[in-house]
């Protein structure tokens, strides 16, 4: 039983939206980018060349690994090096990439469950991703978002949780967290002293198994139904 809570903190990706088809858009915008701008980057650096520019930014910078917009800049300045292009492009590049990772398709339930839980309680963004709220669209119903690139670590770290609960204002225990992951949501979040309820949306529930939390939300309408009558 989920008591009704004095804040609500949620994730972001396949939480308030399927966050594979705007990874997918966003790299073809970037690709005709490279294409564009810097064309031996784009004609060397395939799928494989970017696993392996990825782990080689990792093995050097072990300290950024929850830092996606570090990882992706990086790996795209490597590339270019790589191909004897001028590695400055990475900046440009980065932020085509990010503005066209902004472009996403709300879930239907999305809009209206927000509209009716902002005007009860503060709601706070937590997420491990580079989405921005203010640049999604989203920005009028949160008090603020807690990033893992800004922040300096991500989830289930519990420092991403308590600094939700201090934008919010609320004491951990009066702040209920929202997302799609049973262990870096749910899991993490309890950890941290939170409350917590697993969305497990029907097209991502099998990603978890015997992992999830049985008493998941199947959507927003089904949460807010146990929440607030």
């Amino acid at each position: 039983m989920i008591a009704a809570p004095l804040a609500i903190s949620l994730d972001l990706d396949d939480t308030l939206w399927p966050v594979g088809p705007v990874l997918e858009h966003a790299e073809r915008v970037l690709a005709d980018w490279l294409a564009a701008h810097a064309p031996r980057t784009a004609a060397r650096t395939d799928a494989t060349v970017r696993a392996a520019l990825r782990r080689a930014v990792l093995a050097d910078h072990p300290g950024r690994a929850h830092d996606m917009s570090f990882l992706r800049r990086e790996g795209l300045r490597r590339a270019m090096q790589q191909a004897h292009e001028d590695p400055a492009l990475a900046d440009a590049a980065f932020e085509t990439f990010l503005a066209a990772r902004q472009q996403v398709t709300l879930f239907d339930d999305v809009l209206p469950v927000l509209s009716r839980w902002a005007a009860r309680v503060p709601l706070v963004a937590v997420s491990n991703g580079n989405a921005d709220v203010a640049r999604v669209g989203l920005g009028g119903y949160f008090a603020g978002s807690v990033a893992a690139h800004a922040l300096g670590c991500a989830k289930p770290d519990a420092r991403m949780f308590h600094a939700a609960c201090r934008i919010a204002g609320v004491a951990p225990d009066a702040v209920l967290h929202v997302g799609d992951d049973p262990e870096l949501d749910v899991a993490g979040a309890r950890r941290a002293g939170l409350q917590a309820a697993w969305l497990s949306r029907p097209q991502f529930a099998h990603r978890y198994g015997d992992a999830a939390d049985p008493a998941g939300f199947g959507d927003l309408h089904a949460l807010d139904r146990a929440l607030f009558g």
